[in-house]
């Protein structure tokens, strides 16, 4: 579940509260006492990863309990209609919806429904490992010709391993690209291409593609820092935990000059900013607006 989620769907946090001797990193604790423990960004991002709700410390301690809470009011004066709008689906054509389903099974991705009717409608879908969004494919689904999906992005964080990782699972796989000329990554005769990743990997720069057996084309790429404005897609917990450290680096600039004040709040509305991409300037007066809309 992304972090904005939590505080902007059906869960949110109305308190992360520290258990008895839990140490907060760096600041005044809740009570206003000052606390401090190094490593407490490293497990909130685990607490904030852990999916369905269900917030713990994976090592077993009782870090923080989730309660929920009425939706806040939103800040910076956004609209009250606006709401989130997530593409969580891809429908591709295929002619031989086993053969498919035996296909993206032996990919590793996950499994998540085949669903048959008497009308003789079917829909199986299948998830990417850390996608927010899946594939559905099958019969009385799609008007398109099997095969016509093409340019299908999944995005890697290292694109070298993730090649090796299909190619061992017995799926064809072309070798790194970089692009010659803008767009050569669409062109399915490879015209364009120039073999191996981009220069110093860089992001957004280097590619692969795959089929499958219908002919729908996958594109691998690598992308290792996003463009400002561009959020920062599927958060683990490496990236969390950074994001949570530059959180709490703004967090005392600001704490320094304001009154006691509920610092989840300003944390909750500082991590939904930058999950929107806005830049940690705007996310750190998003905070402050919570905070004094919430007082």
């Amino acid at each position: 579940m992304p972090i904005g989620a939590i505080v902007k769907t059906g869960i949110t946090i109305s308190q992360i509260e520290p258990s008895a001797g839990t140490a907060v990193g760096g600041t005044r604790g809740i009570d206003g006492g000052q606390h401090f423990d190094a490593a407490w960004p490293r497990k909130l991002a685990r607490v904030f990863k852990t999916q369905d709700g269900e917030l713990n410390d994976e090592q077993g301690g009782e870090m923080a309990t989730l309660r929920p809470s009425p939706r806040s009011e939103p800040i910076s004066g956004a609209s009250a209609k606006r709401i989130d709008m997530k593409f969580e689906v891809a429908v591709i054509p295929v002619a031989d919806v086993d053969r498919a389903k035996q296909f993206y099974s032996k990919l590793g991705w996950r499994f998540d429904a085949d669903f048959p009717y008497d009308n003789g409608f079917r829909v199986v879908q299948f998830t990417p490992p850390g996608s927010g969004c899946s594939v559905q494919f099958g019969t009385k689904i799609t008007p398109s010709a099997p095969g016509s999906a093409q340019g299908l992005y999944l995005i890697v964080s290292d694109i070298g391993t993730a090649r090796k990782d299909i190619v061992a699972r017995g799926i064809e796989v072309s070798e790194l690209f970089h692009p010659g000329t803008p767009g050569a990554q669409f062109q399915i005769e490879g015209g364009g291409r120039i073999s191996g990743p981009a220069n110093e990997h860089a992001t957004y720069g280097s590619f692969a593609t795959f089929r499958d057996p219908d002919g729908n084309g996958w594109l691998l790429q690598e992308v290792t820092t996003r463009l400002p404005g561009r959020g920062f897609g599927n958060l683990d917990v490496a990236m969390l935990t950074e994001l949570l450290q530059e959180a709490e680096k703004h967090h005392g600039e600001y704490e320094s000059t304001a009154s006691k004040h509920n610092w989840p709040g300003w944390y909750a509305a500082y991590i939904v900013a930058r999950q929107d991409g806005k830049t940690p300037e705007e996310a750190a007066k998003d905070g402050k607006i919570h905070i004094e809309v919430a007082s």
